[in-house]
């Protein structure tokens, strides 16, 4: 742009300010130079050395693992109907308009994630949400080169799985070395590799924050290890690493508020996986162990009214008729403190126990049972998509259903608003289950049946007993303080 000439006849005023601007600062760079103080030193080698040793280990450790670790991008497409049409039907449009419903449209989903390649026939390891329910799967190695990957085998109450390599598998992949979970302590230093918002072979580095985090909400069986090294959207499915260049833990899931990493990330041990790992691999599915009782933590108070020497094990609550822990005499009030020489430190602990452990093992347990310990002998039965090895307190499987249902007490409708309510309250439910494909949610409270009201689990079982020939069951549900009917379908 031109400036406009001065009216007193100095010049452009815009070139005068820019002239005198750039004599300032050739001033001061020139003129100042004399005051500057002389350039600082660098630091001693013995100050910088432990430093410069720790960004040398970093940056080893980075280099060793990175090629194994691969960018997954999903999609599923689906069609939906446009919203506005759905209270009419087909007959409706041919009756007014004269022509049917427009065709739904297609609307694409797609996921983005990490994994990690753990052996040479190109098969990954990642997180279950990262693939579920995809129509396609992609697949992007650390040296770029594409490939469509198809999913082998899945747990979805650990949120793992694993995807193949389709095509012809080059033959030098490299592959992750899994290392031990139990042996890494609280305050060392870890690695995340990912492809947080799809930016690949990202590096974060951390500590290990807390071990055995359960009772999260996130997986049917948690027992996390928890981390301040970023993870963010993309990350998951990525190595948690130590810093030998082990994996450690699987990156699954962050606690915010904001939507991306707030310091607080959590992995699935790779204890936990290695486990399931052959079973995987070859696409078979995962079996349970299941003793059939409700359990739950033990506070200092519960402690002195069962007379237990500390808050150490699991407080039985229930024992389920017909249960392998009816059968081996377990009673309500018994604390379990040990599995199979394991010490329980609570619920959540005996539960991945439990469920670890291959139905038909005959377990022994050590109860303490009205101050005294004892030792029991339970064989191990298998856990249904729809049982818990050991539930919450109270917590009473409904096997068709895939639904953990508990009575309302004053405490529970208090906390979740359902005073002057009766019914039962949906504990827990299963991925993939009638009840989960129906929409329903943990904390809803069924108050009907097939328009027949009910108080308790015992009326909710003999309601559903009476389910007419449709095999479906109307349910009254409530929920934030409002009510809507949902239809259950009943599996063969």
């Amino acid at each position: 742009m031109r400036a406009k000439p001065d009216p007193s006849g100095g010049g452009s005023v815009m070139k005068m300010k820019t002239v005198c601007g750039v004599v300032c600062l050739a001033w001061c760079i020139t003129a100042g130079q004399p005051i500057l103080a002389d350039e600082l030193p660098p630091l001693p080698d013995e100050i910088t050395s432990p430093a410069r040793a720790l960004s040398r280990a970093f940056s080893a450790v980075a280099t060793h693992v990175q090629p194994s670790i691969v960018s997954i991008t999903s999609q599923r497409t689906i069609r939906e109907p446009r919203e506005e049409l759905l209270p009419f039907d087909n007959d409706f449009f041919r009756q007014f308009f004269g022509q049917p419903l427009p065709t739904p449209r297609p609307r694409t989903l797609q996921g983005l994630g990490s994994g990690m390649i753990v052996d040479k026939k190109g098969r990954i390891l990642t997180n279950f949400h990262v693939v579920r329910d995809m129509d396609e799967i992609n697949v992007q190695l650390a040296d770029k080169r594409a490939f469509k990957a198809e999913l082998v085998g899945s747990d979805p109450m650990i949120d793992v799985a694993v995807i193949q390599l389709k095509g012809e598998v080059p033959d030098d992949l490299p592959v992750v070395q899994l290392g031990d979970s139990d042996a890494v302590a609280v305050g060392e230093l870890v690695m995340a590799i990912g492809a947080p918002f799809g930016l690949a072979r990202t590096v974060t580095t951390g500590i290990i924050s807390a071990k055995g985090r359960a009772n999260m909400g996130i997986e049917d069986y948690e027992d996390f290890l928890q981390t301040d090294a970023a993870i963010n959207p993309g990350n998951s499915g990525g190595p948690l690493v130590n810093m030998h260049g082990e994996v450690i833990g699987l990156n699954t899931a962050i606690a915010t508020s904001v939507g991306q990493f707030s310091g607080v990330g959590f992995a699935i041990p790779i204890k936990m996986i290695k486990t399931i790992m052959p079973v995987l691999l070859e696409g078979g599915t995962v079996e349970r162990g299941f003793i059939g009782v409700g359990i739950q933590d033990i506070d200092s108070e519960l402690a002195r009214q069962f007379e237990l020497p500390d808050t150490k094990g699991a407080l039985i609550t229930q024992v389920n008729r017909g249960s392998p822990a009816e059968k081996a005499g377990l009673e309500v009030g018994d604390a379990i403190v040990e599995f199979q020489d394991n010490p329980v430190e609570d619920s959540s602990q005996l539960r991945n126990l439990v469920a670890s452990t291959p139905p038909g093992t005959k377990a022994k347990l050590v109860i303490v049972r009205k101050g005294k310990e004892r030792e029991l002998t339970v064989t191990l039965g298998k856990l249904a998509s729809d049982k818990m090895a050991g539930s919450a307190a109270g917590e009473q499987p409904l096997e068709p259903f895939g639904i953990l249902v508990q009575p309302l007490t004053p405490d529970l409708a208090k906390r979740l608003d359902y005073e002057n309510q009766q019914g039962v309250v949906m504990g827990k439910i299963i991925r993939g289950s009638p009840a989960d494909q129906a929409n329903l949610q943990v904390g809803d409270l069924i108050s009907a049946v097939n328009r027949i009201p009910i108080s308790d689990v015992d009326e909710l079982r003999e309601a559903l007993g009476k389910t007419p020939d449709s095999k479906q069951v109307l349910l009254l549900v409530h929920r934030k303080g409002g009510r809507l009917f949902v239809v259950l379908q009943i599996p063969p």
